[in-house]
């Protein structure tokens, strides 16, 4: 995780922190054969948190240049922050720099069947960009586990 910012000190020398760290991370981890991904996280869950934006976090992967080094993409965060997702996905799934992507269901972080975002139109859209990853999904279920899958059982029923 990129951390948190303290008071005082300048995003630019926390940034070159975090790169610095995160380039001898992959270096590390390269060795014994790990990915390693970042996470950009919207500042209404994380006050903050210093990695806010898909684009920057897609920079620093690219700056850093390590194969094994990628984006969690959590739509969840991306729409908060960014919003336009379906856009998102269609830039950054293709340059290969995506090494997970996340769902929830937006504002309340519950499942992915309620709130503002389209999921059966976001599926499609990664169906359409060939992204053969997982798709894993962080939320709080409003009725506890089992309940919270129903949406599952839903979109498979679906299709989907």
């Amino acid at each position: 995780m990129a951390g948190l910012m303290p008071r005082g000190v300048e995003r630019a020398a926390l940034r070159a922190t975090y790169v610095e760290n995160l380039a001898w991370a992959a270096r590390e981890a390269a060795s014994v054969g790990i990915e390693l991904l970042i996470e950009p996280i919207n500042k209404r869950d994380i006050p903050g948190y210093l990695l806010n934006r898909q684009d920057d976090a897609h920079e620093i992967v690219t700056e850093i240049g390590a194969f094994n080094l990628k984006v969690q993409m959590d739509l969840y965060h991306c729409q908060i922050v960014e919003g336009d997702v379906a856009t998102k996905l269609r830039q950054y799934l293709p340059t290969g720099r995506v090494g997970h992507l996340q769902i929830a269901g937006v504002p309340e972080r519950h499942e992915p069947d309620l709130g503002e975002l389209n999921h059966p139109y976001l599926f499609g859209v990664i169906d359409e960009l060939g992204y053969t990853g997982h798709v894993g999904c962080e939320y709080r279920p409003r009725a506890g586990t089992s309940a919270g899958l129903g949406w599952l059982r839903s979109h498979q029923q679906n299709g989907g």
